[in-house]
């Protein structure tokens, strides 16, 4: 009896102990896709099997038919490393579906998929098991939305099709809707007013992140990836009004007594017209970031509210000017808080 006892014990322990998987990538978001060495070993030393790259933006912007095109759409010029799978995305502009008939959306589905097979071909990769779909979307847009999901996922059953899932769409499901994919990914970053005059922290709050999580979490009716920030930038305000995103602007440039001088608040006041970072004199300059010693306190608060199912962890994302604020032990860490 003594020995069944102890049997079960160890039985109670491992299951106590058990991890979650956790397969660890990171977003590709720009505009030209190249290997770099330094990226490269990131990926190497996370075991990222698998690299979520933008494919296009989808906007009818600039349009003379009034039709649904391509913006700004990668290009390769390597192909990717035969260690890594390609998983196309697509952000789509959530105005969109505010004037497209069901036809439209249709062609729009049927045209979304040639070209995502053709970018993914010129990426070296002539076959995908993911497509990720990318958008705001809105309860006014919900309905057509998700109609080009559902007929993506009719051109697309061989393939996963998950959709990004913003904080307040997790916290609000009765309005955004639950989308019709196979799986979420949950973006934990852009949480607080961009637009807001004043010194909050709009990429990462885990205080904000709190007021949408938790229990929404854990009851969301579909598997859930992670996404996690990697990024900095500049807010800028003009007369106290949110006057755009300045990404050229760095913490050494705000730094420089020359150009700036730091107020009480906490916000730089340029000392002169600055052309070069699309700053004028006397504007006010925010400076966002999300720390790694933040990021882990989010990944420690998510843990305890994600399924034991594995799971995909994404940063965003890949870009070698961005590691020297993330050593690969630190995002390491962030991993291993999650399981």
């Amino acid at each position: 009896m003594k020995y069944k006892y102890i049997f079960f014990y160890i039985i109670l322990l491992s299951a106590c102990t058990k991890k979650r998987e956790i397969s660890t990538s990171f977003y590709y978001w720009k505009t030209v896709y190249k290997q770099d060495t330094l990226e490269n070993s990131y990926l190497h030393h996370l075991k990222s099997k698998q690299l979520y790259v933008r494919i296009m933006d989808v906007d009818m912007s600039g349009s003379y038919t009034g039709e649904a095109v391509p913006v700004a759409p990668v290009s390769f010029a390597d192909p990717l490393p035969d260690s890594l799978a390609l998983v196309p995305v697509v952000f789509i502009v959530n105005d969109l579906f505010k004037t497209q008939d069901s036809s439209e959306i249709k062609q729009l589905a049927a045209n979304i998929s040639k070209y995502v097979k053709a970018k993914t071909e010129q990426g070296g990769k002539f076959n995908y098991r993911e497509l990720q779909i990318d958008c705001d979307w809105t309860e006014s847009t919900r309905k057509n939305y998700f109609r080009l999901l559902t007929e993506l996922h009719q051109l697309n059953k061989d393939k996963i099709l998950s959709a990004t899932l913003r904080l307040h769409q997790l916290k609000n499901q009765l309005k955004s809707g639950i989308p019709p994919v196979d799986r979420v990914l949950l973006m934990c970053y852009n949480m607080g007013n961009l637009r807001q005059y004043g010194s909050q922290n709009s990429i990462l709050d885990v205080r904000e992140l709190k007021k949408y999580a938790a229990e929404n979490l854990a009851l969301y009716p579909k598997g859930i990836d992670l996404a996690l920030p990697l990024f900095s930038w500049a807010v800028v305000f003009r007369n106290k009004e949110y006057a755009g995103i300045s990404k050229r602007i760095r913490a050494e440039d705000l730094n420089n007594t020359n150009l700036f001088f730091r107020q009480q608040n906490g916000l730089y006041v340029a000392k002169m017209n600055l052309p070069d970072f699309g700053i004028k004199e006397n504007d006010e300059v925010r400076h966002e970031e999300s720390k790694a010693s933040e990021v882990e306190e989010a990944a420690n608060y998510l843990s305890s509210y994600l399924s034991e199912k594995p799971f995909n962890l994404l940063y965003y994302h890949l870009d070698k000017t961005l590691f020297k604020n993330y050593t690969v032990h630190e995002l390491e860490k962030i991993s291993h808080l999650l399981r």
